[in-house]
């Protein structure tokens, strides 16, 4: 009963934060610590909504349906040889939001936080030809990567922030661990990847 418990916990917090919410993260962290908190509301709804709909809602939509039409189940789409499908999916959808906002002339960190999701995504993929990598724990290194970031941008103090990013980092690196779809080697080395990615594209 426990282990079933431990299970299924597991399956929320890997179900919560998904590597598609790093973008979205990036933007609150941006209109909480930055002069952009100072923009109108409406403003700030729009950009989250469309980073939210080009981030999140399209891809998570697109592979589910891609899943379902090959028949496969979440486990299935865990093997190594069929994560390649998701990358570029998710890749293309970061592309189109990039592009969105290069055309609607929005500041250019903000875009520097789609050009880090975008290269973790990028770098995964690449990696995940000959190793499968986290892109769970990636995504969330990638959030403390571009909190340190912005933190040497914005000048404030970001070690609360990085000791619960650091914290729900354990605990979906564990996940990860306990539904086998990853080794302990391979969510240390999604963090990482993810953290120094970030960190390089926003600085």
């Amino acid at each position: 009963m426990k282990s079933r418990q431990l299970i299924i916990g597991a399956r929320i917090i890997s179900m919560v934060f998904t590597p598609f919410y790093l973008p979205l993260l990036g933007m609150l962290a941006l209109f909480m610590f930055s002069y952009l908190k100072l923009l109108p509301w409406s403003f700030k709804l729009m950009v989250v909504a469309m980073v939210y709909l080009f981030t999140i809602l399209l891809p998570t939509l697109i592979i589910h349906l891609y899943r379902k039409y090959q028949g496969w189940t979440l486990i299935d789409l865990g093997v190594r040889e069929r994560r390649m499908i998701p990358y570029v999916i998710s890749i293309v959808c970061y592309l189109a939001c990039y592009y969105v906002m290069r055309i609607i002339h929005l500041p250019s960190f903000m875009g520097r936080i789609l050009v880090a999701a975008l290269m973790i995504q990028v770098v995964c993929a690449i990696v995940n030809v000959w190793w499968k990598i986290s892109t769970h724990t990636a995504a969330i290194g990638g959030v403390a990567g571009a909190i340190v970031a912005f933190s040497y941008i914005f000048l404030f103090n970001p070690v609360w922030w990085i000791s619960l990013v650091i914290l729900l980092a354990g605990l979906l690196g564990t996940s990860r661990m306990i539904l086998r779809q990853h080794s302990l080697e391979q969510v240390v080395a999604g963090f990482l990847v993810g953290h120094i990615t970030a960190y390089l594209c926003i600085v």
